[in-house]
């Protein structure tokens, strides 16, 4: 467990939980530069999550939305900052930045015990910065340096614009996968995210380390009981996403 809270899942790849609402953010290191995967409720978070990586790399950094809530997004603008960490690339789902930038302000309010300025529009970072660079339905691949990471959308689920991030053997799931706590339904697409967590499961072979939005790492088997949960909750429905589809997305993946 290098650094302080950081979970090593792989030779490249960490996993930190963040204080709050236990979001779990990610870290890939290449050679060239690391990919951080969401940066935190804020930017009083997102300060103690750069000094985190700092314990990690010194590389420049991109970073990576998995979704468009509060918890995972509102420390885009201090890392963008040039006299912070000076991310030049915020990637995120077109949806996404879509969701950011027409309800980012309804969601001030949620971070209030823990951001007060932010919540307030007060201080250096206050603004609301949507992904600058976003992924539609074809992957995008970015090239850390001896390591690449894979951008990828599912279907809708959690959002509409949830983005996955696979790294060798990791894929950093966002809260379309949920462990010690129910799914999060409020802006959700329940029989579309059965679908969505189909074709999750048609990558096992590809993945075999699952990082949630929330809660501990898990593998494949959690995303299985996770569908059949979500079966039983909204009417045992199977999710419809088929051979042809899920051997599609995998090959999109290669």
């Amino acid at each position: 467990m290098p650094g302080t809270g950081w979970v090593q899942l792989s030779a490249h790849s960490h996993a930190l939980a963040l204080a709050g609402w236990q979001a779990n953010v990610g870290l890939v290191v290449g050679t060239d530069r690391a990919l951080l995967v969401d940066t935190g409720a804020g930017p009083v978070q997102a300060a103690w999550l750069l000094d985190r990586v700092r314990e990690l790399t010194t590389l420049p950094l991109v970073a990576v939305n998995t979704h468009a809530h509060f918890d995972h997004v509102f420390g885009n603008a201090y890392l963008a900052d040039p006299g912070t960490a000076g991310v030049e690339q915020v990637w995120g789902h077109e949806r996404a930045a879509v969701a950011l930038r027409e309800h980012g302000e309804d969601q001030r309010p949620e971070v209030a015990a823990l951001e007060p300025a932010f919540a307030a529009g007060q201080g250096p970072h206050a603004r609301i910065l949507p992904p600058t660079h976003t992924v539609g339905d074809q992957p995008v691949t970015l090239d850390l340096g001896g390591v690449s990471a894979t951008l990828f959308h599912v279907g809708r689920g959690h959002t509409d614009g949830d983005l996955l991030v696979g790294a060798g053997e990791v894929l950093f799931a966002g809260d379309l996968i949920e462990e010690g706590a129910d799914p999060a339904f409020e802006d959700a697409w329940p029989r579309d995210w059965l679908t969505a967590l189909g074709r999750i499961l048609a990558l096992q072979d590809r993945y075999a380390v699952v990082v949630p939005g929330h809660g501990a790492v898990v593998g494949m088997e959690h995303v299985r009981h996770m569908l059949h949960a979500l079966q039983r909750a909204i009417g045992g429905e199977s999710a419809v996403y088929g051979a042809e589809q899920s051997g599609h997305l995998a090959r999109r993946l290669s």
